[in-house]
């Protein structure tokens, strides 16, 4: 699994994504069939054995046991090859030559993708680099195969262990590579904020197209900052970035999700948003958060329609966002339950009142609520200290 050229979507995640589909409930079966077949050739290709074991084991893919035993010997075949260089480089050549051929070795088990024994060869390869480039470099390799196997816990040590390697020195080509691989962490985990703000700190100096295309990383970073930023910030930083507009157009549906918000186009909004929901729910990333991100879309859109009036009729929102009262009123309701949105609904007169709370006021029920809690967790410890 080497970084891909430049341009060029790392194979293993191309292939994740389409494993990813094919066990995609609302998936149709007729694409299943043909998103088999490809997976089945890429793992082919690759003498991918563990893999396919796996798959087969999960029933994902039909077991063929001669196709098993054929990849499995190809593999034995060619860690043989590779065991023999080096033992070869460490007799007769150089410390860079030994480094090189242990790479080697631990690059195979992650193109045939042996997690184990690749993070095992990765780590024996580390033990023999000096370079922190060369390191961190490592590091994303490691970063990478966390990814195809959607491993959190993995991708945040490896994170976590990048940023120290950087306290010892490194380039900044590196350094911009490792924002976009954490932004993606972060966008994976619900850390939306945290991920727009890497991702937008990575625009101009972009080059991670191992992991996905520019037109994915835009996707991404529109979708982080729509529900994070404010009016102000989104416009400065996404509606006017010249290289979000370069590649805007060219994502289905982006650019009137974006530009419909922004310009209080609600009716286009609702109908671009539907488009959107189609893409969110088929990326990898994104697809265990669509509910949650469904709703902190619709809080924003509703929250900035209500910012503009103290009180409204339920019938006048539903005509700018081309939806029914009735849609309106099930779904107001169940954010301002939720304490998403601040205003009441008079189901009699048909009116929208909005409360929006004092930040003063807001702050001061804050402080209440704590000192009391603290007044009750003393009185429980003394009575404790009383016995």
């Amino acid at each position: 699994m080497d970084s891909g050229a430049e341009g060029t979507q790392q194979p293993h995640l191309i292939l994740a994504h389409k494993l990813f589909l094919l066990t995609h409930p609302d998936v149709q079966d007729i694409e299943k069939v043909q998103l088999k077949s490809d997976v089945l050739d890429s793992i082919k290709s690759d003498g991918m054995a563990p893999l396919y074991e796996t798959l087969a084991a999960t029933s994902v893919l039909e077991l063929d046991q001669s196709l098993l035993d054929s990849m499995r010997a190809n593999n034995e075949e060619e860690l043989k090859k590779l065991d023999d260089k080096i033992a070869d480089a460490e007799e007769n050549l150089g410390e860079s030559e030994v480094r090189e051929a242990h790479l080697a070795k631990a690059l195979y088990f992650i193109r045939i993708s042996d997690k184990e024994k690749a993070l095992e060869q990765l780590k024996l390869t580390e033990g023999k680099t000096v370079a922190v480039g060369q390191k961190m470099d490592l590091v994303f390799y490691t970063l990478q195969l966390a990814f195809f196997y959607m491993d959190f816990d993995l991708v945040s040590k490896s994170i976590d262990k990048a940023k120290k390697l950087f306290e010892e020195g490194g380039d900044w080509e590196r350094k911009n590579r490792l924002k976009v691989y954490e932004g993606l962490y972060c966008m994976s985990t619900r850390n939306f904020k945290k991920a727009a703000s890497l991702f937008l700190d990575s625009i101009s100096t972009f080059t991670t197209y191992e992991i996905f295309p520019y037109e994915t990383f835009i996707f991404y970073t529109v979708l982080t900052s729509i529900i994070t930023l404010d009016r102000v910030s989104l416009k400065q930083k996404v509606v006017d970035a010249p290289e979000i507009l370069t590649v805007l157009g060219k994502i289905p549906f982006l650019s009137e999700f974006l530009n419909s918000l922004y310009e209080c186009q609600y009716k286009a909004f609702f109908s671009a948003f539907a488009g959107m929901a189609e893409q969110i729910k088929f990326d990898r990333y994104l697809y265990p958060h669509f509910r949650f991100y469904m709703r902190e879309v619709r809080t924003v859109v509703y929250s900035q329609f209500l910012e503009s009036y103290k009180s409204v009729t339920v019938d006048a929102m539903a005509k700018a966002f081309g939806v029914s009262v009735d849609f309106i009123d099930q779904e107001l309701s169940r954010f301002i339950a939720a304490g998403k949105l601040h205003c009441k609904i008079d189901k009699v007169a048909g009116v929208l009142e909005t409360n929006r709370p004092d930040a003063k006021n807001a702050l001061y029920q804050a402080t209440i609520k704590q000192g009391d809690f603290l007044l009750n967790r003393i009185q429980k410890l003394s009575r404790v200290i009383d016995l």
